[in-house]
Order: structure tokens, then C-alpha cells, then sequence
């Protein structure tokens, strides 16, 4: 199929932010309460996403529990599972973004 200039330009675009997002620290909320925050590695087509260093946070409330959070190390989060991305601010401003 062939691709206009526009939609090219959108897909490169696109593309250009995910790179700039890789290894920064993302907070992952799901569908089961569960939050994971881990550093971003990558992604793909069905919205999967794989964090490094990842740390489970359990929810009591509307807060993160008071308990220690389960260290994952790596994790593979399932596209149909992810309920909101946070990208920590301090991870984009040693950037500049």
C-alpha cells in the first residue's frame, strides 16, 4: 500500500517520541489496581510494553501501599491490561523534553 508524505511524517514523528522515551522511568497503571514502575525498553504493534528494573506497587486505596513493592526485574505488560502511562518528570527534564 502505498503511504502519503503526511501519514509518513506522523509515523515518523511518532516513532521519534517512543525513542525518546526509552530507558526513562515510567509508572504503569493496569487494570487489575496493580502499578508497576520500571524503566521503558519497548514496545510494540499491540501496545505491549517491556520495563526494566520494574517494582510492583499494590492498591490499598488510592495510594501506593505502604508495604514494600515486589521487585519484578524485567516485565511484560499486556497492551489490553495498561489503564494509564505516567512518564516521571525528572527522567524527561535530565533530558530537556
Amino acid at each position: 500500500a502505498c503511504v502519503s508524505q503526511s501519514e509518513q511524517c506522523v509515523y515518523v514523528c511518532a516513532r521519534r517520541k517512543l525513542e525518546n522515551l526509552l530507558n526513562k522511568s515510567m509508572k504503569i497503571r493496569m487494570t487489575d489496581g496493580r502499578t508497576l514502575l520500571g524503566l521503558f525498553l519497548c514496545t510494540d504493534r499491540d501496545c505491549n510494553v517491556i520495563l526494566g528494573s520494574a517494582q510492583e506497587f499494590l492498591r490499598t486505596t488510592d495510594s501506593f501501599s505502604q508495604a514494600e513493592p515486589r521487585v519484578l526485574g524485567l516485565a511484560m505488560i499486556p497492551g489490553h491490561h495498561v489503564v494509564s502511562i505516567e512518564v516521571e518528570t525528572e527522567s524527561l527534564q535530565s533530558q530537556g523534553l
